[in-house]
């Protein structure tokens, strides 16, 4: 990895404050003079752009924002919406089951049922504040840390054609509902409408390394997408069609987009786990070194 990678792993894998992404912002910005900072209208969502997108030929993307510690794993299943649905399920079940016991507890003590209902909703409501807000997650390797390497490392290796050929967007606030992905489009509406997007999330923890292409762009670079990445044998590169592949990431407010995530195989199948945890410590630094080469040939046989 270069030196600012480095840094970023071993300094900077938290940035959920306004304090914090405006120190990665100002890191970035000793490194690439250029950069620009692209705001929502009230400036909550700050978007790291490198390079024009309008000339360029694709655009890159990987969320920088750093999500709240849990106690379990966001648990995600491409091939199976249903049982990633019924996992987010499951975990809501104990937050009801929690809130009716304060509710209770409440209406008990206060001999009250009003100030009950109100008590079980605060709780449930204030669980998901903190999932949201509550206590930063200090280990974010594959989440999203991964992705914003990926992009270091891709700027790093390319040549100075390449780079002009290119435009990378670190985007804000993903982990709180796509909002900074959702500015950038807004703000380069023309130009996103045909501009294809690469969004990278949660790439280094795992074997199988998916390319998910939506139904715009899959019939255009699938072919080229497999001529990328043919020479691989030590990892499983799988181009997948966006229908029958659960993956929600800011490729989703884009047009035509290809989302790139990394998975591990069981016998149910593919799955991402550890994820918003302290347990989010994996870095398999080869699975970076495969998706900026394979990136980069794709990124020749494009007109």
């Amino acid at each position: 990895m270069t030196d600012l990678s480095k840094e970023i792993f071993e300094k900077y894998q938290v940035r959920k404050t306004g304090k914090q992404k405006t120190a990665f912002i100002e890191l970035m910005r000793a490194h690439y003079p250029n950069l620009k900072v692209e705001t929502d209208a009230l400036g909550y969502s700050r978007n790291i752009v490198i390079g024009n997108p309008d000339t360029a030929k694709a655009v890159f993307g990987a969320h920088y924002d750093t999500c709240a510690v849990m106690p379990v794993p966001n648990f995600i299943m491409p091939k199976s919406a249903l049982m990633s649905v019924l996992y987010a399920f499951v975990l809501i079940i104990p937050m009801f089951i929690i809130g009716n016991i304060v509710g209770n507890l409440a209406e008990f003590i206060l001999k009250d049922p009003g100030m009950g209902a109100l008590f079980n909703l605060l709780t449930y409501w204030g669980i998901l504040f903190l999932m949201l807000f509550g206590p930063a997650n200090k280990h974010t390797v594959n989440d999203n840390t991964s992705g914003v390497i990926t992009l270091i490392e891709m700027m790093s290796t390319m040549t100075e054609e390449e780079r002009a050929q290119s435009c990378f967007v670190f985007f804000d606030n993903e982990e709180k509902g796509l909002f900074g992905s959702s500015t950038f489009n807004k703000e380069h509406k023309e130009t996103m409408k045909e501009k294809l997007l690469i969004n990278f999330d949660c790439v280094s923890d795992g074997d199988y390394l998916m390319l998910i292409l939506n139904k715009r762009a899959h019939p255009e670079y699938a072919e080229k997408m497999k001529a990328a990445f043919e020479d691989i044998t030590e990892k499983t590169v799988l181009i997948e069609s966006e229908k029958g592949v659960y993956y929600p990431s800011d490729q989703k407010n884009f047009k035509k987009n290809i989302g790139v995530a990394s998975f591990k195989k069981s016998k149910l199948g593919l799955y991402m786990d550890r994820i918003h945890t302290p347990r989010d410590t994996v870095m398999d630094e080869r699975n970076i070194e495969i998706l900026t080469e394979g990136f980069r040939k794709f990124l020749a046989s494009l007109v």
